[in-house]
Parts: structure tokens; sequence; C-alpha cells
């Protein structure tokens, strides 16, 4: 399916709202998600269809909105997918306790 920007902005903040939410909701640390294997299965989900709809949204719409770190995200989400032996935890961890809340923010600030 070809989605506008708008519905891709839209799906990848609706993906970091509910990971957000399903961390919080579930009182879920930085040290489980390092430590737990179904933690990290359960949050790659999320991380990758933001990755995707990142990758996938215009280079009009990106440079527009350049404070977001748009290479990094996708960036993350093509690493989980061809690395994910090689992913270091505690990196997605932060991303997942501090960078995901600030995305949040960026794009309901936009």
């Amino acid at each position: 399916m070809k989605y506008s920007d708008e519905q891709r902005i839209k799906k990848i903040l609706e993906y970091a709202k509910k990971l957000k939410e399903y961390i919080s909701n579930n009182k879920i640390t930085k040290e489980d998600l390092i430590n737990e294997y179904s933690l990290q299965w359960l949050v790659t989900t999320p991380l990758y269809n933001i990755g995707e709809h990142v990758y996938m949204l215009s280079a009009e719409y990106k440079s527009k909105h350049a404070k977001i770190q748009w290479s990094m995200i996708s960036g993350l989400r093509h690493r989980l997918v061809h690395d994910y032996d090689g992913t270091n935890w505690n990196i997605i961890a932060d991303i997942v306790f501090e960078e995901i809340p600030i995305l949040i923010k960026q794009i309901e600030n936009e």
C-alpha cells in the first residue's frame, strides 16, 4: 500500500505512542529490556515499523522537518533487521526510554 507522508507520520506516531504506553503500563525497566529476550523481540516490531515508515517518507518532507534525525531512525531499522545478533541492547533501551518520547514530542509539535 502506498501511504502519503501524512499517513506515514500518523503511523509513526501511533507505533511510538503504543510502544511507550506498553513499556509504561507494564512497568518495564531498561534493565528488563537489556536482559529479557522476549521484551527485545517485543520492541523490535514497532521499531522496525517506525523505521520503515521513516525510510519511505519523501525527501521533501524530511527536509521540511529537518530537526528530526530521520536517517538515524531509518538506520536503526536497517541495523535491527540486518544485524540483529549484533544488537547492543543498551543502546536500544536508551532509544526506547529516552528517544521515543522525544520523537513523539517532535512530531506532535511539527
